[in-house]
């Protein structure tokens, strides 16, 4: 999905138009928590997710716990249950990354599984059942934290500081899924990624820990032909993408935004180089798009990783093993 500019800044007629039907989003959510009641499985589970649609650095976070809990649960007793968003079993599955691809579990369970035991599920209760049986000891949910369905020991909601909670209204007046101070009851912590440039009032701060964090670009930039580059990016805010491109350094003489989980045609790939070739600059992505892109043109097309840094790794350690058995 593409977010609408009036979700960020709130300006123009249609938010206070579309104020109208958020009882409907208020509504959902409250028939959820009722018809769902909290199961709980055989092994812990850590729950990171956010409360606006569309991305807010999730899956970066998830991948920088990783470390931090193999440390304690072991290198294979650390299982992902995503979401698998944008492919199409129903799950319980779990992800073979020689095998699969973005179509069939999605982008972010693609790239969760070369770093740890992922699975993708609609039913995450089964999905979760289906790993502990496969011998995980703790499970790491990237996203579900408005699903009531399964039991959750840790929760933590990601913030992508550069937008905070947009204009601060609930879907479709906003991004937002559920109020924030509702939603913030049922956390554990806040982690803040990025310069906090939305000066946003999180509510948070007397009560939840912050754990602030950055994004910062992978080795590949090092070895890039070129320090001009022409970044596009299908991610939730691809200006972040580019911004973290141009904080590094780079040269980033031309940039294109698409909509979260955007499936690139060949011929769309292509203008893209064309362009890129036009400007006298080599092209680059995300890992989370270089999968979606047809194979025939990743040659084309050079992946940046986004590698979340902890300001301060001692402090989500301690609240990790402190909640966590």
């Amino acid at each position: 999905m593409r977010a609408p500019g009036f979700w960020a800044d709130g300006h123009g007629p249609w938010p206070t138009l579309l104020q109208a039907l958020t009882p409907l989003t208020r509504l959902w959510g409250a028939a959820r928590a009722v018809s769902r009641r909290p199961k709980r499985v055989e092994v812990p589970v850590v729950c990171v997710g956010n409360l606006v649609a569309g991305g807010a650095g999730k899956t970066p976070v998830v991948l920088a716990l990783l470390p931090l809990l193999q440390a304690r649960y072991g290198t294979c007793g650390v299982h992902v249950l995503a979401s698998g968003y944008g492919g199409r079993p129903s799950g319980p599955l779990r992800v073979d990354p020689q095998r699969h691809d973005a179509s069939e579990v999605g982008d972010e369970a693609l790239l969760l599984a070369r770093a740890a035991p992922t699975w993708v599920a609609r039913d995450r209760v089964a999905g979760a059942h289906a790993a502990a049986g496969a011998g995980a000891r703790l499970l790491l949910l990237d996203d579900g934290f408005q699903d009531p369905s399964l039991s959750k020991d840790l929760s933590l909601v990601v913030v992508d500081a550069g937008y905070g909670f947009g204009n601060g209204r609930l879907i479709p007046a906003g991004p937002l899924r559920e109020p924030v101070l509702q939603g913030l009851s049922r956390a554990d912590a806040l982690v803040l990624v990025g310069d906090d440039r939305a000066a946003v009032d999180y509510g948070a701060g007397a009560r939840l820990p912050v754990l602030s964090a950055s994004v910062e670009p992978g080795p590949e930039i090092r070895t890039l032909p070129t320090a001009r580059v022409f970044a596009f990016a299908g991610i939730g805010r691809p200006a972040k993408f580019f911004e973290m491109l141009a904080g590094a350094g780079l040269n980033v003489v031309g940039s294109r935004g698409f909509a979260d989980h955007h499936r690139f045609r060949p011929d769309e790939v292509m203008r893209l180089c064309e362009d890129a070739a036009a400007l006298r600059a080599q092209p680059v992505t995300t890992e989370k798009d270089f999968v979606r892109l047809p194979p025939a043109a990743r040659a084309m097309v050079r992946p940046i990783s986004m590698t979340l840094r902890w300001a301060n790794p001692a402090a989500v350690r301690d609240l990790l093993y402190s909640k966590l058995p």
